[in-house]
This record gives structure tokens, sequence and C-alpha cells, in this order.
């Protein structure tokens, strides 16, 4: 998450810049003393995903500047404030200010109304990413409807599984979406269960077809390199997903049906001692990709056959 903090209090600031960097709830990626370098187009820019601004500032205050602010600025906003005026503080929800933190500030406050916030982002951002995967499997072309209705019906299924994974939102998953319909579509010409192919061949297709034969080389290479990090970090985030289930609750049924299917169960333990011990091990937790992969095509197609 990206923060960038508004108030004329420079030890303020520094606070709450201290307490974000400190428990790693995201990066402030700049500051001010006022309202008046605040626009939608500087907040769009910065890609900013919090701002936190102080109410009442000299020259420009929080509530002018947020009320200047237009909805193609999608972040959140956080109203910091000593004032108590329900008025006051009933004009800044009105403005769309969901938020509010009270000074002096308290390190447990703010934490947990961050922490909300950002729940609240990942929320929306799951929410829109899965109206935009029913939007894209909704489109099918006329030339191909049978094959694109046969697609669509496994790509539901390996959506449905990405959510149980709890990776439905990494920008990652709409490549693995993408290599379970390339996969499908070769399903139908070769055995892929014996016949499956290497990773160098899935991201070559894949990233051809994203961006179309016509693409150069250079942008092709591109593409498949942006593509095998994104996938291994969803891969990475869902180990992670997974090892925190089970050290909550070993018979969690996520994590006894997908631990040692997807992951080799010897890095879910590795995992799990590594977030109960709240520190990185000494050796490096490895991941295989291409059993992922493997493994979200074959049970994707398994319901798609058993239509459930």
């Amino acid at each position: 998450m990206k923060f960038f903090i508004v108030d004329d209090d420079e030890a303020i600031r520094s606070m709450l810049s201290e307490i974000i960097e400190d428990y790693n709830l995201g990066e402030v990626v700049g500051e001010a003393a006022n309202g008046v370098p605040i626009s939608t187009s500087f907040l769009c820019n910065k890609k900013i995903d919090i701002l936190i601004i102080d109410l009442l500032m000299p020259i420009k205050d929080g509530l002018q500047t947020i009320s200047e602010l237009d909805p193609s600025f999608k972040g959140k906003s956080i109203m910091l404030s000593q004032v108590e005026s329900k008025e006051m503080i009933g004009k800044a929800y009105s403005l769309g200010v969901q938020y509010y933190i009270t000074k002096p500030i308290n390190r447990l406050e703010v934490i947990g109304v961050i922490k909300k916030v950002i729940e609240q982002i990942k929320i929306e951002k799951s929410i829109n990413y899965i109206q935009d995967t029913l939007n894209f499997l909704k489109t099918d072309t006329l030339d191909n409807k049978n094959s694109s209705k046969s697609n669509k019906g496994i790509l539901e299924y390996s959506e449905f599984i990405l959510n149980q994974l709890g990776i439905i939102a990494e920008s990652g998953s709409k490549d693995l979406l993408s290599i379970v319909e390339y996969l499908y579509t070769r399903g139908n010409k070769k055995t892929i269960e014996k016949d499956f192919p290497s990773l160098k061949e899935i991201f070559i297709k894949t990233s051809e077809k994203k961006l179309g034969q016509s693409s150069s080389s250079i942008d092709i290479k591109k593409e498949i390199k942006a593509s095998e990090q994104r996938v291994r970090r969803a891969v990475l985030q869902s180990l992670n997903y997974i090892a925190s289930l089970g050290l909550t609750d070993y018979s969690n049924p996520k994590f006894e049906e997908y631990a040692a299917e997807f992951f080799d169960f010897t890095e879910v333990r590795k995992k799990m001692l590594e977030l109960k011990n709240n520190t990185p091990l000494s050796q490096p937790i490895h991941i295989n990709v291409k059993k992922f992969i493997k493994v979200l095509y074959i049970k994707s197609k398994n319901y798609k056959s058993n239509d459930i």
C-alpha cells in the first residue's frame, strides 16, 4: 500500500511514517505540510492507495483538499484532527472520508484504523477483479462460440479454486487463468496429464496470445518475464495463506485439501514454522510452480467434468 501524509506538524508526519514502516503497513511515498500540492492527478500519478490528511491546516485545509478531489482518485482518505465538532466531522464524512484518527496520536488506534482501510481496499479489489473476470468470461466470439463456452466453464472452476487458495485478488491470478485456458485448449489435442508442457512453453504461448502475434520478440520476452514473476508471487502468497490456515487450525478443510496437493508438504511445514517464529528460516523455502499449475488445471478440469 502506498501512503501520502499531509499535516502541518512535522512531528506528526514523522510519527505516522514510523508507525507505517515499523508495522509493515505499506510505503510512505511523500509528505506535505498543507493541501496545496494535493490534487487528483497528483495522487493518481503517485498511485496513492491511502491519503492521511489533517482536518485543519494553514493555507489549504483537509476539508477543502478532499472536496476538490474527483472520483477518478480511487484511494481511501483518513482524516486527522483534534477537533471533535460533530458538524465538521459530519462534513468530512459527507465528502467520502470514512475513517478518522483523533489527536494526540495513539499508536494502536493508528494501526487499527489503517488495517481496516487496507482490508476494505483488498475487499473492493477482490470484488472488482471478480466482476472483471466474469465480464471476461462472458465475452465469446461468434466464430468460437462452442469452444468459448467450454473454456468459460473451466475458468469459472479455476477462479473458485484460486479464491479458495487466497489469491483471487493477486495480479498473477489472471496469468494463471490464461494458463489454464491455454492448457485446456491444448489438452483437447493432446493428453495433457501425460504430455504436460514445460513452463517455458506455457509462458511463451500465453504471452504471445496476450500481446498478439504481431508483437516484437523484445516485448514478448518482457511479458514472459513479468508473467513468470507475477505467477511466482501469487504461488508464494498462496503458500503463505495455506500455511497460516494450518498454523491456526491443522484440521481446517482448505488446509487439508490443498496443502499437500498444491505444494511440497515439507515446504508448507517450513513456512508454518517461519510464521510461528516470525523470523525467516536459514534455508530458503522452495516452491514448485509447475506442480501448482498442473494441479490447478487438473482439479479445474475434474470439477468441470463432474459439473459441481
